[in-house]
C-alpha cells in the first residue's frame, strides 16, 4: 500500500511543478499590462532577464508593428527563435560575459536616441542584473566578474548582491532610465526578490535606489570583500534617488508561485497550507526546517493534517563550501531527506521557477524517506555531499533530479512538502 501511495505522490508532484509553471508563465501578465497603459509616442522596446524572450515576444504579439526596434538579452539556451524586428542576444548568467556587454551597448545605444516623443517599453524579469551590465569608467567586465562571484560564494542574499553591482554599473540603480530621458519609460517587471523590491530586481535599471553609500560599506565588511581602490571610490558615490521618466507595474511574484501551488494541490485532493512566501536563509537550514516540519506530519503530532501539501515560497542562498556542483533547491531537499529519512507516504521537492537551479540542467530536486537510505547503499553520506557542494550529484544518485528546462518565467522558488 505504501509504495503505490508513494508512486501517487512522485506522479502529483510532477503534475504541481508543471502546472505551477505553466500558471505563472508571464504572457497573460505582459498582455494586461499593456492593454491598461496608453502609449502615447513612438515604441521602443528593451527586455533584459531569463524571461526576456517571452516577455518580449508577448509583447510584440500584442503591440506588433508598433514597436520600433526591440533588443532582448536573455540565458543561453533561454530564447525559442526569432522575433519579429526584435535583435536577440543570449549571454551569461550568474555571471557577466562579453555578450552582456555587447548586449548592453546595443540598449543604451539605443535608449541614447531616444526623445520626448519616444517611450520605452522596458521588460524586467530575474536574472537581469547578470545579464544587463555596463561597468563604470576604470572598471572592466574581470572586476565585476570576480565581485560577483565573492558575492555568489559567500551565502548574501539578493538585496545584498544587488547593492554592490548597483554601485559599479552605468545601467543600474536608476541609470538606464537618465538615460533614456527626456523619453518615458514604461516598465513591466516579473519580480524575482522577496518583498518586490523595484531597486533590486535585476538590480533597479529603471527604479530609484533606496540604499544608501553606508549600506554598502555594510555589506562590504560584513562579508569581507576584496575590492579594489576604484571599487571603494564608487561606493562612497551616491546613486539616484528619484526619477520622473517612469512608470511600473509588477506582474508576478513568488507570492503567486506559492498561491499557484496552493491551488494545484487542492485540486489533486490535498488540504494546502501556504506557509509563508519570502523564505529567505540557508538553503540547508531551510530543508531541516522543512524535514522538522515533515516529521511533526508524519508522526500525527501536527496541526497538519493529511492529505495536505504545506508550501513554502522565497528564495534561499548557498554558502560555497566545497568544489562541486549543486542549486538552493537541491541543497534544501538535500539537506531534508536525512529529516525525513524512514517515513512513508510523505515526499518533499523545491524548485526554481526559471528552471534552472543554480550553474545546472535541473530546476531542482525532489526526495523521500527512501533517499537517504539509497544514497548509503552507493557510499554516499548526505553531510558529506553537502559539505562538498554537490548537492547535483547527489540527487543524480538518488534518482531526485526535477529537470524542466528553461521554462520562460522567474518568480523565485517554491518548496512543498507533500504527505498522504
Amino acid at each position: 500500500m505504501a509504495v503505490s501511495h508513494m508512486d501517487a505522490l512522485h506522479k502529483d508532484a510532477k503534475i504541481i511543478v508543471e502546472r505551477v509553471i505553466e500558471a505563472n508563465m508571464p504572457q497573460a501578465a505582459v498582455k494586461a499590462a499593456l492593454k491598461n497603459h496608453e502609449f502615447s509616442g513612438n515604441i521602443y522596446l528593451a527586455a533584459i532577464g531569463k524571461a526576456a524572450w517571452t516577455m518580449a515576444q508577448s509583447a510584440q504579439a500584442e503591440l506588433g508593428g508598433r514597436i520600433k526596434r526591440g533588443i532582448v538579452i536573455t540565458k543561453y539556451g533561454h530564447a525559442s527563435g526569432e522575433i519579429p524586428g526584435m535583435e536577440i542576444i543570449e549571454a551569461g548568467h550568474p555571471l557577466s560575459d562579453e555578450n552582456t556587454i555587447a548586449g548592453t551597448a546595443k540598449a543604451v545605444e539605443m535608449a541614447q536616441g531616444l526623445g520626448a516623443g519616444d517611450e520605452l517599453l522596458f521588460l524586467i524579469s530575474g536574472g537581469g542584473s547578470a545579464l544587463f551590465e555596463q561597468p563604470l569608467p576604470g572598471l572592466s567586465l574581470a572586476d565585476i566578474v570576480e565581485i560577483n562571484s565573492q558575492l555568489l560564494a559567500c551565502g548574501a542574499d539578493i538585496v545584498e548582491i544587488n547593492m554592490i553591482r548597483k554601485r559599479l554599473s552605468s545601467v543600474k540603480a536608476g541609470k538606464f532610465a537618465q538615460i533614456c530621458a527626456p523619453a518615458k519609460v514604461f516598465t513591466v517587471v516579473l519580480s524575482d526578490v522577496l518583498g518586490d523590491r523595484l531597486d533590486s530586481i535585476a538590480s533597479g535599471p529603471a527604479a530609484p535606489d533606496m540604499a544608501t553609500t553606508e549600506d554598502v560599506l555594510a555589506v562590504v565588511k560584513k562579508y569581507n570583500l576584496i575590492v579594489s581602490d576604484k571599487m571603494r571610490e564608487y561606493f562612497s558615490k551616491e546613486t539616484p534617488k528619484s526619477l520622473d521618466n517612469v512608470k511600473t507595474v509588477i506582474t508576478g511574484s513568488v507570492r503567486t508561485l506559492a498561491e499557484s501551488a496552493a491551488a494545484v494541490a487542492s485540486e489533486l485532493g490535498y488540504a494546502p497550507f501556504v506557509l509563508c512566501s519570502e523564505m529567505n536563509c540557508e538553503a540547508r537550514e531551510a530543508g531541516r526546517l522543512v524535514s522538522s516540519i515533515a516529521k511533526q506530519i508524519g508522526s500525527g503530532g501536527h496541526s497538519f493534517k493529511r492529505p495536505c501539501a504545506v508550501i513554502l515560497g522565497g528564495e534561499t542562498v548557498v554558502n560555497v563550501r566545497g568544489k562541486g556542483k549543486g542549486g538552493r533547491n537541491q541543497e534544501l531537499v538535500l539537506a531534508a531527506a536525512d529529516g525525513i529519512a524512514g517515513l512513508e507516504n510523505l515526499l518533499v521537492f523545491s524548485v526554481g521557477s526559471d528552471g534552472t537551479d543554480g550553474p545546472t540542467d535541473a530546476a531542482g530536486g525532489i526526495v523521500d524517506g527512501s533517499t537517504a537510505a539509497r544514497l548509503r547503499e552507493k557510499g554516499l553520506k548526505i553531510q558529506d555531499i553537502i559539505d562538498a557542494s554537490d548537492s547535483y550529484a547527489g540527487l543524480e544518485a538518488a534518482g531526485g533530479l526535477i529537470k524542466t528546462g528553461p521554462t520562460g518565467t522567474n518568480v523565485n522558488d517554491v518548496s512543498v512538502i507533500l504527505c498522504r
